[in-house]
């Protein structure tokens, strides 16, 4: 029996450090249950659930990131207060902090389908679809995983950062959309080890938007593309 119910969990303004421990508990819970599925030859539905939070200033280098991409030393991150990680999850460098959405989706996906390609794509629509609803055109990079504006032009940049982690088909890490973010934080790393501009939705649209607003649609979307309930 497969759920396709979704628990959304608002957390608030959390340290990284904190969120990552919480994702890998529930992962964990999951995995368990599956486990022992398997060892009793039953099926106890698994749940899934999509966290929203927004971080204190952080950088965050995936498992096979370029330290080399992250330009500041030890002690100048801490004179300026920000925090570093070297995560488990795909992908290089990023930043996360104040002004930005970051969706951390914990999904069993044998609920849904069992194909990461697909899932990273139906993650980047989420994005795109939401976008689409404040008249920004977001768009793939062909080989580059995230959404990104006048991608195929000179003029391309970066406006949703992507990198997850699966174990046993269960999800963790996710997505983080600049929405009213500081970009000035990017000019201290080679962002996702790519060469190219970053933005956010205050900076092509000239204000700034509510975090609420835009979580909603992305929840809407999120729920719509997944054919899944929230709770």
């Amino acid at each position: 029996m497969c759920n396709t119910k979704i628990k959304v969990q608002e957390l608030g303004r959390m340290n990284y450090r904190q969120a990552w421990d919480y994702q890998e508990r529930l992962v964990a819970d999951i995995i368990a249950r599956k486990r022992s599925n398997r060892e009793a030859k039953r099926i106890v539905p698994t749940e899934n659930y999509l966290l929203w939070v927004e971080h204190p200033p952080v950088y965050t280098l995936g498992k096979n990131g370029d330290i080399n991409h992250l330009l500041l030393e030890n002690a100048s991150l801490k004179e300026k207060g920000i925090e570093f990680f070297h995560t488990n999850r795909g992908g290089d460098i990023t930043f996360h902090g104040p002004g930005q959405i970051v969706g951390y989706p914990i999904l069993d996906l044998e609920n849904f389908f069992t194909d990461i390609h697909r899932y990273l794509r139906l993650l980047e629509e989420v994005v795109i679809k939401t976008l689409a609803e404040y008249g920004l055109k977001g768009a793939r990079s062909k080989g580059e995983t995230g959404v990104w504006l006048d991608v195929e032009t000179p003029f391309a940049r970066k406006i949703c950062a992507m990198g997850v982690r699966a174990s046993r088909w269960v999800t963790m890490h996710g997505f983080a959309l600049n929405v009213n973010t500081d970009l000035r934080y990017f000019n201290n790393i080679i962002p996702c080890g790519i060469q190219k501009d970053v933005t956010s939705m205050e900076r092509e649209l000239k204000e700034k938007r509510s975090l609420s607003l835009v979580k909603e649609r992305l929840s809407y979307h999120f729920m719509e593309l997944f054919e899944a309930e929230a709770m």
